[in-house]
């Protein structure tokens, strides 16, 4: 049969046909996927490479404080350590946090093109932060009595209290530095604060040979220290942003920065209370090792391992401020899916770092403490503690970036309440109770601190973030910058 004959060839091709085109669809949908990844993977690392070596730049001046004042001796380490991760840990989470409002107001204002708003809600943030410096003045000044009433020993509260009023100049410096580094952030004027950090770094790292070494200053002079590399970077970024680099976004001081502050306040207050909680937290770990026997030799094993996570944190906390100027943009300009998959890159970007970070600790457990003690007995105690360590950065890569997608979309109030329940009503217990019931130590704290507060809250916002509707928070956030707009 003819009619046969002809169709059956043409029959036995159709199925060959719709799996070649299916196969091809496939490949075409995976090569644009892999354009957008490369895509967002750039615009992320745009922001997220100057702003790693820019945070680690200026955690490195902590380090190398501490390293200085750890070969002074064992009770110089502690203060130093107590100093910068309890008081100045104090102000720097709260300020930090309120600083962040503008990643928020900032990014989504920057992503509408409402550019005059940038220079405005920076002046806004300076004055709010700079009445907190001062109304935060007492916890340097009456540092000593504070740490004897928390149980910390006497000559370790008086040497601790002394460093304090040496930083002040430092406290001061936050005001005005965390808000210059968001403004240019939310533009992708990444590249000059990694310039001005790593001048800072430099004039640190002279002056802390000079002060120590050569004109013998002792533990009073790695504290003044900070002072200088941290205004540096102040008149370095304002130097940049007053002087013609940013000419659509800086148009001068003006008036306009004292209107609208109470709302300004409230978004600032809630930004601060999400990020203070959580930087706290670790700062109340130290805090608890100091109640324990042998106290000196358990804080600066905790310290130093504090300072080697707060080291590799400022790699998740750059993708924090990568991922939450991502979002804010994205959702600025109406791009709810575009917000979406910023989150998803920054996210698998951030864990693969973070499992690199785990194993280099799990290889080098017993040579992490070299750089900040000779001490045998410190040497030990940060070895046993090391393992901790390795879950912590670990679980310390998600988190972060999921905290940079609530700044990026305003959710900072709600994030404040899992940050509250979570640390402060399951953590700093659980790390109580194996610290001292169980009879744990520093690791029962810890460990208790990590699994009981840090892996839920951690939990509890990948599943607000799974859940997120994107085209109902760009909606929102177009309407924000509109109502903000109508405030300046």
């Amino acid at each position: 049969m003819p009619g046969a004959e002809s169709t059956e060839p043409e029959a036995s091709k159709l199925p060959l046909l719709s799996k070649s085109g299916s196969v091809g669809e496939e490949a075409e949908e995976e090569q644009g996927l892999r354009r957008r990844v490369l895509v967002e993977s750039k615009k992320l690392w745009h922001i997220v490479g100057p702003a790693i070596f820019s945070r680690v730049a200026s955690y490195s001046m902590l380090v190398i404080t501490q390293a200085f004042a750890g070969h002074l001796g064992n009770l110089e380490l502690a203060a130093i350590s107590i100093a910068m991760n309890v008081i100045v840990g104090f102000d720097f989470g709260l300020l930090l946090g309120m600083a962040s409002a503008l990643e928020t107001l900032c990014g989504q204002a920057f992503g509408a093109k409402k550019y005059y708003m940038l220079g405005v809600y920076m002046q806004r943030s300076w004055i709010v932060l700079f009445a907190c410096c001062v109304l935060l003045l007492p916890l340097y000044t009456f540092a000593s009595p504070f740490l004897k009433l928390l149980g910390q020993a006497n000559d370790l509260a008086e040497l601790t209290g002394l460093v304090s009023l040496w930083m002040i100049p430092l406290h001061f410096s936050f005001a005005f530095q965390f808000p210059l580094q968001r403004f240019l952030q939310s533009q992708l004027k990444t590249a000059v604060i990694a310039w001005v950090s790593l001048a800072a770094l430099l004039v640190h790292a002279f002056v802390s040979w000079l002060f120590v070494y050569r004109l013998q200053l002792g533990v009073v002079g790695t504290a003044v220290t900070l002072n200088f590399s941290w205004w540096v970077l102040v008149f370095g970024l304002l130097g940049y942003t007053v002087f013609g680099g940013c000419p659509l976004t800086w148009t001068g001081f003006s008036t306009e920065a004292f209107a609208g502050l109470w709302e300004f306040v409230k978004l600032s207050a809630a930004s601060g209370v999400m990020l203070c909680l959580e930087n706290w937290y670790y700062r109340i770990l130290v805090l608890m090792t100091g109640n324990l026997k042998n106290a000196e030799i358990a804080v600066d094993a905790l310290s130093i391992c504090m300072s080697i996570n707060g080291w590799e944190m400022m790699i998740p906390f750059a993708f924090f401020a990568g991922v939450g100027v991502r979002v804010a943009n994205e959702l600025g300009a109406g791009n709810g899916r575009g917000a979406r998959f910023a989150t998803i890159v920054a996210v698998g970007t951030s864990v693969a770092i973070g499992i690199f970070f785990w194993l280099l600790i799990l290889i080098f457990h017993d040579e992490l403490a070299l750089i900040f003690s000779s001490s045998e007995a410190v040497l030990q105690a940060v070895n046993r503690l090391s393992l901790l360590l390795a879950f912590t950065i670990l679980l310390n890569s998600v988190q972060p970036v999921l905290s940079g997608v609530a700044v990026g979309s305003g959710w900072q109030s709600y994030v404040a309440y899992v940050n509250l329940g979570c640390y402060y009503l399951i953590g700093v217990p659980m790390g109580f109770l194996m610290g001292w019931a169980f009879k744990l130590g520093v690791m029962g704290i810890w460990a208790g601190m990590i699994f009981g507060g840090t892996a839920i809250q951690t939990l509890i916002l990948t599943i607000m973030t799974i859940r997120c509707d994107w085209d109902k928070e760009a909606e929102k956030a177009r309407m924000h910058v509109s109502k903000w707009a109508a405030t300046k």
